[in-house]
């Protein structure tokens, strides 16, 4: 009997990158994603049908080529999207060959997975970005089209294996930046007790010429970025709980 090789659909790739986990990165784009974020800087992700199929070694191939820049530096791969555990199984097949090598792995999510379908993938995962993108469930249906329960349930779970987690949390005006945002926010991180890092990441529009190529509305036009200050005072509210934990 012949087994198919699983395979992939593919965004993009970025061969060098360093916002995506500790050290120098080979970033893998996955295509599909279930929320409906209203800022989305990858709007072109969402279609599954969009990017291009790749098998596990394929991609594994290519990553190899900068395993010179990962042990200088201290990096690895980072599988991110979309929404990554959309295609579960691929990235868990990817994450076992990068692991077999030595290689670090990091999953960039968003959380909104049914646990049984990404245990394994968890298995071969050394850390995992988790965006969180509104503590208040009704304001986070907002913003993405779907509840935090989900997401909460994912978090806890990573939480209960000991998996490290970097929480990301996007600072937008008007959306995300008001005192009972962050408290809320704040509470959520405080029940984890594996989170090493907490990043606040500045709302930017450099994304809103995608959704226009594709033909829809930019819902956000004309929103502000964040002042540093605005940023310096939601991270320090959201890595409070983090100071709670060392003590």
């Amino acid at each position: 009997m012949v087994i198919a090789m699983i395979k992939g659909r593919i965004h993009s790739f970025e061969s060098l990158g360093t916002l995506d986990g500790p050290g120098i990165r080979f970033v893998v784009f996955m295509q599909g994603c279930p929320l409906r974020c209203i800022y989305c800087h990858n709007r072109d992700t969402w279609n599954m049908s969009g990017g291009k199929e790749y098998t596990p070694d394929e991609v594994f191939n290519e990553a190899k080529k900068y395993l010179s820049y990962f042990k200088y530096s201290g990096g690895g791969i980072t599988v991110t999207g979309g929404e990554p555990t959309m295609q579960a199984e691929f990235v868990a097949e990817l994450f076992k060959k990068c692991k077999e090598a030595g290689i670090h792995t990091t999953l960039d999510t968003s959380g909104f997975a049914d646990i049984d379908k990404v245990k394994e993938l968890l298995e071969y995962t050394d850390l995992v970005l988790l965006d969180i993108k509104h503590g208040i469930k009704e304001k986070h249906k907002l913003l993405t089209g779907v509840s935090n329960d989900k997401i909460i349930k994912f978090a806890h779970y990573l939480c209960e294996k000991n998996i490290p987690v970097w929480i990301r949390y996007v600072l937008v005006p008007g959306f995300t930046d008001a005192p009972e945002d962050l408290e809320n926010a704040a509470a959520i991180i405080g029940e984890l007790k594996n989170i090493q890092k907490v990043e606040v990441l500045p709302y930017h529009c450099m994304g809103a010429y995608k959704w226009k190529k594709l033909g829809y509305e930019y819902s956000l036009e004309g929103v502000r970025e964040p002042t540093s200050e605005e940023v310096s005072r939601a991270s320090k509210i959201l890595s409070e709980p983090l100071k709670a934990v060392a003590k």
